[in-house]
């Protein structure tokens, strides 16, 4: 098959990458300017937001999949715009993909659907939002309503932060239009997961379990970012509890959906939180998560183009999904001064000392052995054809290996051969399953 790939991150090389592996994919297209991606896919030179242009570009080419990576073609109907034209696409419909694009409408189907979930209540007058908080027994979390690129959730440590937070969205629009209404929701302690699932219409199959990290520095201190990385499989959570999940989530949400006429085709991504044996839904994405993705890619070992295939043409029972016991770990290498101001432009040093999918100069070292190294492009372009940075969250070294120690220390090893000016990385991910948030790095 032919296959389209919407997006430019490190979501979509990730993608790309396992897709150009795929037997039943001879013919590989992506969208926007990634270094990374294009020496593996052919270019699109179509804006992700001109959907005409896309889809004029899909029936020229004879693509036969068109997979999206990020949320806001999603949430702006790309996917009703190719099946207009009997295109086949990956992903939900406008309408279904306000499960992401609007917490409020996640909120009433998760409760209609009896989905376990925080309580939480909705305001865009500030004055209401403030009596409210005010009145709250507990520590709470303020999300902007809408898509806020992964910026938009503020978890209060007092009434103080609350306010503050309710200001900065309804007075003065930090996030825009996604903050122009509030959710305001209870804060539930306990771990927090992401779970994946194929799903189309009342069908789905589990495609596991990730844990990201969020806050920019070590210990989970910090602003929160677009991920900051990740690591799968998680060890405390079984093929039982992802069954759990399936029951107790996303089934439920499926036929709530189906029962509104809105049925949701895609990638179902849960954000959980566990608390003992309670178990909570944080909030929904209807597309795969970044740095999730690229941990999950590590492990798929099947044919990923023909299971998107059959998820999207409804053939949800047919779509292989197989993934290595074996963990991956993701490392993202982020620009000084993210989430917040940080420059680009800057020289990107080190890659060359990489060798294909294993760092060459790391070959000989205890943590590589029977290890595979990638690294994906999320925020680099070329400048006079040299690599440079282009964004907040520049490249994610992702490593898979026997164990979570292994994968962490390759992934860190791989991390430090590369270098730009103010390069920032967390220097704790998966620290949950090593047992210390401060240094998880113990070769012993």
């Amino acid at each position: 098959m032919k296959v389209l790939v919407i997006g430019k991150g490190g979501r979509e090389h990730a993608l790309c990458w396992r897709l150009h592996q795929s037997p039943s994919v001879w013919g590989l297209y992506c969208t926007g300017d990634n270094p990374g991606i294009a020496k593996i896919a052919e270019p699109c030179r179509v804006s992700s937001s001109d959907f005409d242009g896309l889809a004029a570009f899909a029936a020229r080419e004879k693509i036969d999949l068109t997979v999206v990576g990020p949320e806001d073609p999603l949430a702006a109907g790309v996917v009703d715009h190719f099946k207009a034209r009997g295109l086949t696409i990956l992903g939900p419909s406008k309408a279904a993909a306000q499960l992401e694009a609007s917490k409020s409408f996640a909120k009433s189907v998760m409760r209609a659907a009896g989905v376990p979930t925080a309580a939480a209540e909705s305001f865009t007058d500030i004055t209401e939002a403030l009596d409210y908080v005010r009145s709250r027994p507990y520590r709470v979390v303020v999300k902007a309503d809408g898509l806020a690129l992964g910026k938009g959730v503020t978890v209060c440590q007092d009434l103080g932060q609350a306010e503050a937070a309710i200001v900065e969205a309804l007075e003065r629009k930090r996030f825009g239009a996604a903050g122009a209404r509030i959710l305001i929701e209870e804060r539930l302690e306990g771990e927090e997961l992401s779970f994946f699932a194929l799903c189309n219409g009342v069908e789905a199959v589990p495609l596991g379990f990730v844990q990201d990290h969020k806050a920019v520095f070590d210990g989970d201190q910090g602003p929160n970012t677009g991920g900051m990385g990740a690591y799968s499989p998680l060890p405390h959570y079984d093929d039982a509890f992802a069954e759990r999940v399936m029951t107790e989530v996303i089934r439920p949400t499926l036929h709530e959906m189906a029962r509104r006429d809105i049925p949701f085709s895609g990638i179902l991504f849960a954000g959980l939180m566990v608390t003992g044996t309670r178990l909570n839904v944080l909030e929904y994405n209807v597309r795969f998560g970044d740095p999730e993705c690229e941990s999950l890619m590590m492990r798929f070992d099947g044919d990923l183009g023909a299971t998107l295939g059959a998820v999207a043409e409804g053939r949800v029972r047919d779509a292989a999904v197989r993934l290595s016991p074996q963990s991956a770990v993701a490392v993202v290498l982020a620009s000084g001064g993210y989430p917040g101001e940080y420059r680009t432009g800057l020289p990107i040093g080190g890659l060359e000392q990489i060798d294909g999918d294993e760092p060459s100069a790391l070959k000989t070292r205890w943590a590589i052995k029977r290890t595979r190294v990638k690294v994906f492009h999320a925020g680099t372009t070329l400048a006079d054809g040299a690599l440079v940075t282009n964004g907040g969250r520049v490249l994610v070294v992702t490593a898979r290996a026997e164990s979570v120690q292994q994968a962490v220390a390759a992934a860190y090893e791989a991390a430090d051969l590369i270098r730009f000016d103010g390069l920032h990385l967390r220097r704790d991910i998966a620290y949950r399953v090593l047992g210390t948030p401060t240094n998880p790095i113990n070769p012993g």
